[in-house]
């Protein structure tokens, strides 16, 4: 088996790393999201929910450790599995490039992360907030009933903004950082991710049995977080320069230096702060947050602004992440 693992290492370069990754943004971009009966991280998630649904009464946080280990395990032995059929070289390499990038797709989500929230712009800036009020949950937990349009603006910017950092850019930035072992990177750490969506909410139910999950998912996108001020203030820059919409990089760089550590979160408020900065807009969580309170409340069409700006600093980390792995794993 080591024997095995030590070819994989040894098989797998740069050019097939970038390959991989450069497609798995098109099949992002082209086709979206798979269908949830072939979806590795579907498949991860009903794992969790088993051992969810299993759970003790008693030594629940013992048990939450346990829990995320073997969910890690059974996500890293999938892109294990997916890295020996990459290097099976009988199969025709154009066949194992898209195999290994429909896989890396699977983690990370541009295309989903978008849409809705440019579905729910089009319906505030259309009067229909009662439309827009229903498909909130898919971005924020809180009750969105009683959110006025500014404040239903507000929840979605600050979801987009912070899961560009857990559904985009980290699962690739520990795709780059294992280089030839990227994908088992990319899938240990959407079991991590996966299981915090689940169970690491701070109420009486999940404070236990989702510490673990919660706290190693801070761990693993403190990196990230912080470098996503870069790439929104890039994405920024770009909008600047080669569009006719308007992104404050100044700003965006200032509100995430000064104000990033507001947010109970030690990761969301950095991504969430530059993107505020660098559409100069007030981003609020009523008793919890405020970020960029020197600026007006946002509008449905800074919700599309947010988007442009995400959308360019996918493609940014993107190229950004390309450009490391051909420097370090040639």
């Amino acid at each position: 088996m080591m024997d095995t693992i030590f070819q994989i290492f040894f098989s797998i370069d740069s050019g097939f790393l970038i390959y991989v990754l450069l497609l798995a943004l098109a099949f992002d971009i082209l086709i979206g999201e798979p269908p949830a009966a072939v979806h590795p991280v579907v498949w991860i998630g009903k794992f969790i929910q088993v051992f969810r649904d299993h759970a003790p009464s008693s030594h629940r946080k013992g048990y939450g450790v346990f829990m995320g280990l073997a969910t890690i395990v059974f996500a890293s032995l999938i892109g294990l599995t997916v890295l020996l059929v990459a290097t099976f070289e009988p199969i025709p390499e154009a066949v194992r490039l898209l195999i290994a990038a429909y896989f890396l797709k699977s983690t990370f989500a541009v295309q989903s992360l978008l849409s809705p929230a440019k579905e729910i712009s089009y319906d505030l800036m259309n009067d229909r907030l009662q439309q827009a009020r229903d498909k909130l949950p898919i971005f924020v937990s809180r009750d969105p009933s009683s959110l006025s349009k500014e404040q239903a603006s507000s929840a979605v910017i600050e979801s987009v903004s912070e899961n560009y950092v857990d559904g985009i850019l980290t699962p690739l930035f520990y795709y780059m950082l294992l280089g030839p072992f990227g994908l088992i990177g990319a899938y240990a750490y959407k079991a991590v991710n996966t299981l915090d969506s689940m169970i690491g909410y701070r109420n009486e139910t999940y404070l236990e049995l989702g510490f673990f999950s919660a706290k190693f998912d801070d761990i693993l996108n403190w990196i990230p977080a912080r470098l996503s001020i870069l790439f929104i203030a890039g994405a920024s820059a770009v909008i600047s320069v080669f569009s006719s919409g308007k992104a404050d990089v100044a700003s965006s760089l200032k509100l995430a230096s000064t104000q990033a550590q507001n947010t109970p979160s030690p990761n969301s408020g950095y991504p969430m702060a530059a993107t505020a900065g660098a559409i100069r807009v007030r981003l609020e969580k009523p008793n919890n947050y405020v970020l960029g309170d020197e600026y007006s409340v946002p509008q449905p069409d800074d919700i599309q602004r947010t988007s442009q700006i995400i959308f360019i600093a996918s493609i940014l980390s993107v190229a950004a992440l390309a450009a490391v792995i051909n420097y370090v794993w040639t």
